[in-house]
């Protein structure tokens, strides 16, 4: 395997019950890049990214983290080998404070004071409310927590599922440079539904039709391909 590809994903099947959901799905993610998994809705991307965690795991193919095969492993386990998940719906804990959802985030002791001035950097309205539960946040408050919280312990890769959705145009403008700024420190798997948004941030793309990988290449390329955009994203 190439040893600038950090996550390399070949031909998975994925059944969610009876539901065969991925049927041939391959990823490569190079190293200290932005990957974005594009397709139109129920293509499979969020399934994608819970079987790379191993919480829907595949019954074929192979998944390789960092040299190593990861398919098959605990969900737990893979965490703790470097990634990281931002779930499409946050997940955060309504009822704990900021502080206390990125607390509970640490993999060792001490995780979070190693990379808090990292992340209020990123999103210095968090440190503002660190005393507020999750229930007071704003939607866009509860994604960038939802991030921050993926950025406490040391990740190699992060899966961003939907940052974007739900969220205010000025919103995701800071959503979207926070994403810029902490790809600095880490790779970025990400999916999004906004166009717009994976175009200005990704440097390659995937895209998924129906449970199947159709296309992969260079973002700058499918910009400009109307074509490719109107077959495979434009709502049918």
């Amino acid at each position: 395997m190439d040893n600038n590809i950090l996550l390399k994903v070949e031909d998975i099947h994925t059944f969610i019950g009876q539901f065969h959901i991925l049927q041939g799905v391959s990823v490569e993610v190079p190293k200290g890049t932005i990957v974005a998994l594009l397709g139109r809705n129920g293509a499979g991307k969020t399934t994608t990214l819970k079987s790379i965690l191993g919480l829907t795991p595949p019954t074929r193919g192979q998944v390789v983290f960092d040299g190593k095969q990861i398919q098959g492993l605990r969900s737990y386990d893979i965490a703790t080998m470097g990634i990281g998940f931002v779930p499409e719906h946050r997940a955060i804990f309504r009822d704990l404070s900021v502080l206390e959802n990125l607390r509970i985030a640490e993999r060792q002791k001490g995780d979070l004071e190693k990379k808090e001035d990292f992340i209020f950097s990123l999103f210095p309205d968090l440190k503002r409310l660190i005393k507020l539960p999750g229930t007071n946040l704003s939607g866009g408050q509860q994604q960038m927590l939802a991030v921050a919280r993926a950025l406490v312990p040391e990740n190699k890769l992060l899966l961003i599922d939907e940052p974007s959705e739900g969220l205010a145009p000025v919103i995701i403008e800071q959503m979207m440079e926070a994403i810029r700024q902490l790809s600095a420190e880490t790779t970025v798997l990400l999916v999004e539904q906004n166009f717009t948004v994976a175009s200005q941030l990704a440097q390659d793309y995937i895209i998924i039709e129906e449970g199947h990988s159709v296309k992969s290449g260079v973002m700058a390329d499918l910009v400009n391909d109307p074509e490719t955009i109107h077959r495979y994203l434009e709502a049918a």
